[in-house]
């Protein structure tokens, strides 16, 4: 998912801690739940259910992270993709395909009784369908939480939030929001803490980009970026083989971006992806007002109907009620 520009973006990650991050925030919802239905599940790869076997671990995570956002002054707005360019579709056509074969891996792997292998090929396997964002969306709603339908791409419509000043920062795994102009990234937010990567444990902490001193850093344009992005490949187009953040970085700062396409790849046109992360679709259709939480709703969602621990919703509506970064809801809203 995104595009491969870690290697050239270690140096401009600077860690941060959660009460360092207090503001208003435009997260990728797509992202976050995707996350949540990754990482929280049972030893053996098996999501959280409830007794009618509705997938509940993109509740857990949200429920329990947004509280923790509120706890730490981050006012959260949810930003959901809309109908992905046709230019994804080659992405979106190979991702099914990855995902349909974990799918039957994760058959033989369970029916072998393999429980690392069913874990590793139960995450392979993970979806957002149409019912994991809807039922994110309720739950939202009942957290009194706003959320943005973006007209395509999500993080496409968060950068523009940010850019117009209405949100203090945008929050994704993925670094295809620099290429969109957002101007603070924040990343690991969904994520972070304890984390079993490869069989060892690690520590996950948030981290924040200034596209600002990324581009001055690297001493490029964000246009240079975006062919940068190309040249290596991004979720609209394949990028060319053998050509890495290292090489691409020093492809653009010779201007050599046309030449290496003309030599490598003649029959590609580039000028649809570079427009696209130009100027994507967005709207400034969205309403952003922050809702007190209505307690009974999020018992009845919860507890009722998706058997979360009463004691545990309890604790966490008692907390957001009193605390959260020392500011009552009062303050909040």
């Amino acid at each position: 998912m995104g595009v491969a520009l870690r290697e050239v973006l270690r140096d401009y990650k600077e860690p941060v801690g959660w009460d360092s991050l207090s503001g208003t925030a435009a997260i990728d919802g797509n992202n976050a739940l995707y996350q949540f239905l990754t990482i929280i599940r049972q030893q053996d790869g098996t999501p959280l259910m409830n007794s009618e076997g509705k997938v509940t671990s993109h509740l857990s995570g949200l429920f329990f992270r947004t509280a923790r956002f509120l706890e730490y002054g981050i006012q959260p707005v949810y930003v959901f993709d809309g109908k992905p360019p046709d230019l994804k579709s080659s992405t979106i056509e190979k991702r099914r395909e990855i995902r349909d074969r974990a799918g039957e891996a994760l058959k033989v792997a369970q029916k072998e009784g393999d429980a690392a292998e069913s874990y590793k090929q139960a995450r392979a396997a993970t979806r957002v369908d149409e019912w994991v964002i809807e039922s994110s969306k309720e739950l939202l709603r009942a957290m009194g939480i706003p959320f943005v339908d973006a007209p395509s791409e999500g993080e496409a419509q968060a950068a523009y939030m940010v850019q117009r000043g209405d949100l203090d920062f945008s929050v994704s795994q993925d670094y295809d929001s620099l290429l969109f102009g957002v101007p603070v990234l924040v990343r690991n937010l969904a994520v972070s803490g304890k984390r079993r990567v490869r069989g060892r444990t690690i520590t996950v902490v948030p981290e924040k980009l200034y596209l600002a001193k990324v581009l001055e850093g690297l001493e490029i344009s964000r246009e240079n970026l975006i062919e940068m992005s190309i040249l290596i490949g991004t979720d609209f187009n394949d990028g060319i083989r053998g050509i890495g953040p290292k090489t691409a970085l020093k492809i653009v700062r010779n201007d050599a971006f046309c030449e290496t396409l003309a030599e490598r790849a003649p029959d590609f046109d580039p000028e649809p992806v570079l427009e696209f992360f130009r100027s994507p679709p967005v709207t400034d259709a969205y309403d952003i007002a922050w809702k007190t939480p209505d307690e009974g709703a999020l018992r009845a969602l919860l507890c009722d109907r998706y058997e979360f621990t009463p004691e545990r919703v309890d604790a966490v509506l008692t907390k957001m009620r009193t605390t959260a970064g020392q500011k009552t809801l009062d303050q909040w809203f």
